[in-house]
C-alpha cells in the first residue's frame, strides 16, 4: 500500500529536503518532483516500536515560525489489506524537549475498513490532542492535498480545500499554543502496537512493500532568524485578517465534516479527560 504527495510544481525534493534515515528505501522520481518512501520486512520488521523508519527533513535553515505548508498525498491500493501501520503524511515539529508539533497521520486498517486520518497538536507540552476521522473519498484513488495553516491566531488542518480541524490561539486563557520555529518531516513506520484496534490487529507483511509518495516540496514560511521581528508582519499573506478565522463557507464545511466524519475527539473522551482540557468546549 502507498501514500503520495502534490502536483508537480515548485522546487525538487533535493532542493529543500534530505533523507535522514533509510536512504535505500527513499526513491526520488520524475527528476525529483516525486519521492517514494517504502516499508518492508527487511527494513522495518525488526525495528523498535515508534522508530521513524524512513524520514525526510527539510534542509532550509529558516524553518517557519508561522506559515502554510501543503503536501498533496495519495494512498495506493496495492492491495489494501491488513496493514495497521502508521504513515505520517507529514509533520511539523521543533527540536525542543517539550516543543511544538503538528501531525497529519494515516492509520492503516484491516481489509474492507477505511484508512483513518489522525491529527494531533503539541503546544509546548506532550500533546494528547488526537482527533480521528474518516475521509469522504478513497485516498488510494488519486492525489489529495493535506495542508496546515499556522499563524498567530489559529492553526487549521485542511484536506484539499476543506478545513477538518481548527486549534485557536487561546494563550490568554492558559491554553498552550505553538510558538517555536518548526521543521517539516515525513516518514512511514510500523505502528501496529497501537494504530489499529488499539494494537490488537498486526501488520500483514505479505502485502509489503507499503509505500508513501510525496510531491510539491516548496514551503511558504517566515525565516526563523529574527522571527520575533518578522513573523508577525502582515506582509506574510497568512497573517492577514482574513486568515484569523474561517470564512462563513469554511465554517459550514468544517461543521459538516465534524458532524459526519469525525470518529474520535479527545475533547469528548471523559474516561481519558474527566475534566476537559481548557481549549475544549465546556
Amino acid at each position: 500500500s502507498h501514500v503520495f504527495g502534490a502536483k508537480q510544481r515548485g522546487p525538487s525534493f533535493d532542493e529543500n529536503y534530505r533523507v535522514t534515515f533509510g536512504p535505500d528505501h527513499v526513491m526520488p522520481r520524475h527528476q525529483g518532483r516525486d519521492v517514494q518512501l517504502s516499508l518492508d520486512p527487511s527494513s522495518g520488521h525488526f525495528c523498535y516500536i515508534h522508530l521513524h523508519l524512513f524520514s525526510v527533513t527539510i534542509i532550509v535553515p529558516y524553518i517557519a515560525k508561522f506559515f502554510q505548508e501543503c503536501v498533496p498525498v495519495k494512498l495506493n491500493s496495492n492491495p489494501l489489506h491488513d496493514h495497521p501501520l502508521t504513515t505520517i503524511v507529514w509533520q511539523m515539529s521543533s527540536n525542543a524537549k517539550r516543543g511544538n508539533e503538528l501531525d497529519f497521520e494515516f492509520l492503516g486498517n484491516r481489509e474492507g475498513k477505511p484508512y483513518i486520518v489522525q491529527t494531533n497538536v503539541f503546544a509546548n507540552d506532550s500533546g494528547g490532542r488526537e482527533q480521528r476521522m474518516h475521509l469522504w473519498f478513497d485516498p488510494t484513488a488519486s492525489f489529495h492535498t493535506y495542508r496546515i495553516l499556522w499563524n498567530p491566531h489559529q492553526i487549521v488542518f485542511f484536506v484539499d480545500a476543506t478545513p477538518i480541524r481548527v486549534f485557536k490561539n487561546n494563550r490568554d486563557e492558559g491554553v498552550g499554543y505553538p510558538t517555536l520555529p518548526m521543521q517539516v518531516t515525513a516518514s512511514i513506520w510500523n505502528g501496529d502496537s497501537w494504530a489499529t484496534d488499539g494494537g490488537q490487529t498486526k501488520i500483514n507483511w505479505s502485502h509489503a512493500p507499503f509505500e508513501a509518495h510525496f510531491r510539491s516540496f516548496g514551503v511558504d514560511g517566515c525565516p526563523s532568524h529574527n522571527f520575533a521581528e518578522l513573523c508577525y508582519s502582515s506582509k506574510w499573506w497568512w497573517n492577514r485578517e482574513q486568515y484569523w478565522r474561517l470564512s462563513p463557507y469554511q465554517e459550514r464545511m468544517y461543521r459538516y465534516v465534524k458532524r459526519r466524519y469525525v470518529i474520535y475527539d479527545y475533547c469528548s473522551d471523559r474516561q481519558r479527560y474527566p475534566t476537559p482540557p481548557p481549549e475544549c468546549p465546556q
